[in-house]
């Protein structure tokens, strides 16, 4: 992640809470059979002790999770499609369930509603945000 995405991501696991794990590695890489590693910005273990880590993997099968995109832009085509496929990557372990979040520093009208129609959330933190009361309100709202 950059620097433009690794506080968004932080600054939105602070209000969710859990265990982050930044840079999940989804996929490891496998060369003879073709296959890419894939990593997802961030995934939370919604429900237990708040830590972090960067890299690797955690046991989730069985526990909820939320698997986070995140972009120091606006929304955009190729932001939502991570969203969308980091929830298939997820499936493999099996958790109980996956909330699949697109972070941005803007929005489109009309990609958002066609987030809505795949289930993912976008959540919009602006760059000037500073610690902005309003926007950990609202997300903060939106959790409950």
């Amino acid at each position: 992640m950059s620097k433009k995405e690794t506080w968004r991501t932080r600054f939105y696991w602070q209000i969710v809470g859990g265990i982050l794990i930044e840079e999940f590695h989804a996929i490891k890489f496998d060369s003879a059979a073709g296959i890419a590693r894939r990593l997802i910005d961030g995934v939370i273990i919604v429900g237990e002790e708040i830590r972090s880590q960067v890299g690797g993997t955690q046991d989730i099968e069985g526990k909820d999770v939320v698997a986070i995109q995140t972009k120091g832009i606006r929304l955009s085509m190729g932001l939502m499609g991570q969203a969308l496929f980091s929830r298939d990557l997820l499936e493999r372990y099996n958790p109980r369930s996956i909330q699949s979040v697109a972070i941005c520093a803007s929005g489109d009208a009309l990609l958002e509603e066609i987030a809505k129609k795949y289930d993912i959330k976008i959540v919009i933190i602006p760059d000037d945000h500073e610690n902005n009361e309003k926007l950990i309100n609202s997300l903060k709202r939106e959790l409950t």
